[in-house]
């Protein structure tokens, strides 16, 4: 029997995900667990390469924690953790630091966003962010990471130091290969259809949130951005019509083409109503089985417990052999 692929996805609970986010990302993680060996991590020390107010911090830990659970991720088919709970992410990246080149870090076009934004806040996190990452994916001889566009560069920085450190000490690490899905993988901004969706957008109608209510669902998409013309059609000429139709085909199960003929004589009106019946229809019960996670606080430490656990296991397996191959003596 052919051995499971490993999957790793790490998350940064810095806020509720957004529709995008799930169905770009969370939705096929739960669909995929059972065919890859699925690693899912809460990554708590990338959020801290901004400030955060801790009581904050830990809170929304928890409800990213009791949302993956309520979109269908299996503790028992899954491993999901805390990143801060697993002290080999920091030690690896530790030993990567001393691999990466300093003008590889400095072309990171997200670094380059970042100190913008944060720019009374210029850490040495902010710049070692993508080394913390590789660390978190070669640990566990990660086969896939699904990535967004805008994490590609970094998957790549994973890839040339899992290739460095093998040609260099003897073969260690396995080289992770991106999963971008074909439809989903970027859900564009509700109000700037060439940009993509974020759950930090400064403009709440932006994008629609894992916990918006009904009403707000349905108010922000009927503000959704379309165009001038009223052809209903899947289109690069028509980024905000395009952006609805495969939002609606992803939560409907169906293809854009299909949506499209759905669609066919219909005004944006019509789309809009109809797609945010479809999101709604989507997030309702994930959100009520949500709340329910959050009041059972045994069950939530109980997961995080055994999930640390497995992910000890697996990573402190890996730091042993680097630390071996680099030198390091051992202390038992």
């Amino acid at each position: 029997m052919e051995e499971k692929k490993t999957i790793f996805s790490g998350v940064q609970p810095s806020g509720t995900p957004s529709i995008g986010n799930y169905l770009g990302a969370i939705k096929n993680m739960s669909a995929m667990q059972d065919g890859y060996r699925s690693i899912y991590c809460i990554v708590d020390m990338h959020a801290i390469s901004v400030r955060q107010e801790p009581a904050e911090l830990r809170e929304k830990t928890m409800k990213l924690l009791a949302l993956y659970l309520a979109c269908g991720i299996d503790p028992a088919k899954s491993v999901i953790f805390v990143q801060s709970h697993v002290s080999a992410h920091a030690e690896l990246a530790w030993v990567l630091n001393t691999l990466t080149y300093v003008g590889e870090l400095n072309r990171m076009t997200q670094y380059k966003d970042k100190i913008a934004k944060h720019s009374d806040n210029i850490n040495a996190g902010l710049l070692n962010y993508p080394i913390l990452m590789a660390s978190d994916i070669l640990l566990y001889n990660t086969d896939i990471v699904p990535v967004g566009q805008d994490q590609k560069q970094h998957l790549e920085l994973s890839r040339t130091l899992a290739e460095r450190f093998n040609s260099r000490y003897s073969p260690t690490f396995t080289v992770p290969e991106p999963f971008i899905p074909k439809v989903g993988a970027k859900i564009m901004s509700l109000s700037e259809p060439t940009k993509k969706m974020s759950k930090s957008d400064e403009n709440e109608n932006a994008f629609i949130s894992m916990t918006d209510d009904e009403a707000t669902i349905m108010r922000k998409l009927k503000r959704a951005v379309t165009d001038s013309d009223t052809e209903i059609k899947y289109t690069s000429s028509k980024p905000g019509v395009s952006n609805l139709l495969t939002i609606y085909s992803l939560c409907e199960g169906i293809t854009i083409k299909q949506a499209e003929e759905r669609f066919c004589g219909c005004g944006y009106e019509e789309l809009k109503e109809k797609t945010a019946e479809s999101v709604i229809k989507i997030l309702k019960p994930i959100q009520q089985r949500q709340k329910e996670i959050l009041l059972d606080k045994e069950y939530m430490r109980v997961v995080l417990t055994e999930g640390a656990q497995k992910a000890e296991n697996i990573a402190r397996k890996t730091l042993s052999k680097v630390y071996r191959k680099v030198g390091f003596v051992s202390r038992t």
